[in-house]
């Protein structure tokens, strides 16, 4: 390993830096705030064939004409490849912006392409709303649990989230008023509220039109922003889009939107729908960091928004989807602890579960994967610790087949950790442990 001498500052040769980062003095201070996605963490485990991975929120493309969009791409490098390939925009091919108010439209939203921002993903539209609203030590508030790529954005940019409880309709209002209020009383800047009100990741369940409103008109009276974040809201497998905030408030609520989960992720293309005045910042802020979204991305997926039925295809992922939910839910009931419980999303990628108290998700997580299942633990969707009596389960994915074996799985460790702890709890009882085996390399 090449070693660096630290500066001198004192006259006398410094000792040699023999620490694996020899920078680690001169990172700016929001760097320590930094840590690794625990679903990221997961991946290398989760990816190898002989685990069942219930934990990435991956979307399932095999129903895609792949065939057909690769004719697209190939069109577009012959016929408009001087342009597609250029640099563009820093706020977004103009064609597509339309397209993305044809999109937001279906859940009531009426907008203006000039209010749209193209963003590499919806994530790096948190970031940059983030980047230009958030000074250290500023709250936003979040949904108990929220998404463990909107707490990293927060960490990064230290701010404190003050988690709001939720319940089987989504956030719970008077949790939301509670917790204004006592910020305020402790002279906190709330910057904004960030709430995710369709199939919830993690949670999986749906704030109802009623909650819609209160929620909205409890911040507006409270002079705070909405970023509602609306990755699956077409994802509905026996209902029509509930109307978006967004469709409530113009002027109050920041949309943000991806084509990650309706067409593909690895385009990389989402959207944000500001205020103007805030949309201009955001401009500014995605051409310091990016000078323009992808534009190829853009000219692909715009190609697919004009040439094909993206709603039929939406409804094929919603079968697909389905079924996989259907498969999730009889695999727990078949095979869990009659202590464990779960939410029943009717939409989305994910169920939640709480497991019995005497368990750990976090400290289960290690014979889980050597029983070749792979989940996220609770905790992960938490910025004060909590959550270790839950766990995330992603359906989408694998087929059916897998789910209920990893379902299976999962209920045989936790099964084992309850007969561990009963030993413990009563060592008198007569309750015998049989040794954990985990599945030999031929069992499947």
């Amino acid at each position: 390993m090449t070693t660096r001498p630290l500066p001198d500052r004192s006259g006398v040769p410094a000792p040699r830096d023999t620490r694996l980062d020899p920078y680690v003095g001169s990172y700016a201070e929001r760097t320590h705030q930094m840590s690794a996605s625990a679903v990221r963490a997961l991946f290398a485990v989760a990816n190898r064939p002989e685990v069942v991975s219930l934990a990435g929120g991956m979307p399932n493309l095999a129903d895609l004409p792949l065939d057909a969009i690769g004719d697209t791409v190939g069109r577009l490098i012959v016929e408009q490849g001087q342009r597609a390939m250029q640099y563009g925009s820093g706020q977004g091919e103009p064609l597509l912006r339309e397209q993305i108010c044809e999109v937001m439209a279906v859940e009531g939203i009426a907008a203006s392409p000039d209010d749209v921002l193209v963003s590499v993903g919806s994530q790096q539209g948190l970031t940059l709303l983030t980047q230009i609203f958030c000074d250290p030590g500023d709250v936003v508030l979040c949904e108990a649990p929220s998404y463990v790529g909107a707490l990293g954005v927060f960490r990064t940019y230290q701010t404190e989230v003050s988690h709001v409880a939720m319940d089987d309709h989504g956030l719970d209002p008077v949790a939301l008023q509670e917790a204004i209020t006592a910020g305020r009383a402790a002279g906190r800047r709330i910057k904004f509220l960030y709430t995710i009100p369709n199939f919830h990741n993690p949670a999986g369940i749906s704030q109802t039109m009623q909650r819609r409103q209160q929620i909205q008109q409890i911040c507006a009276e409270a002079g705070i922003l909405i970023v509602e974040d609306n990755p699956y809201g077409l994802l509905g497998f026996d209902r029509d889009p509930v109307p978006a905030i967004r469709s409530l408030d113009s002027d109050g609520v920041v949309y943000l939107g991806t084509f990650s989960k309706t067409f593909a992720p690895g385009f990389r293309i989402g959207w944000v729908l500001a205020p103007h005045a805030i949309k201009e910042k955001l401009v500014l802020a995605q051409e310091s960091a990016t000078l323009c979204p992808p534009i190829f991305s853009q000219y692909t997926v715009s190609a697919y928004l004009q040439d094909y039925d993206w709603r039929g295809q939406i409804k094929k992922f919603n079968a697909l989807y389905r079924e996989r939910r259907d498969a999730m839910l009889a695999g727990l009931e078949a095979h869990l602890p009659a202590s464990t419980s779960w939410t029943r999303p009717e939409g989305g990628f994910f169920v939640w579960l709480t497991i019995p108290p005497e368990l750990d998700a976090e400290a289960m997580l290690p014979r889980a994967v050597s029983a070749r299942v792979a989940y996220v633990p609770g905790n992960a969707f938490y910025a004060d610790g909590l959550g270790t009596r839950h766990i995330r389960l992603s359906y989408c994915l694998p087929t059916p087949e897998a789910i209920i074996e990893g379902t299976r799985r999962l209920g045989e460790v936790m099964n084992h950790e309850l007969s561990i702890n009963e030993v413990f709890a009563n060592p008198r009882s007569q309750h015998s442990v049989q040794p954990y085996e985990a599945p030999g390399p031929d069992q499947k």
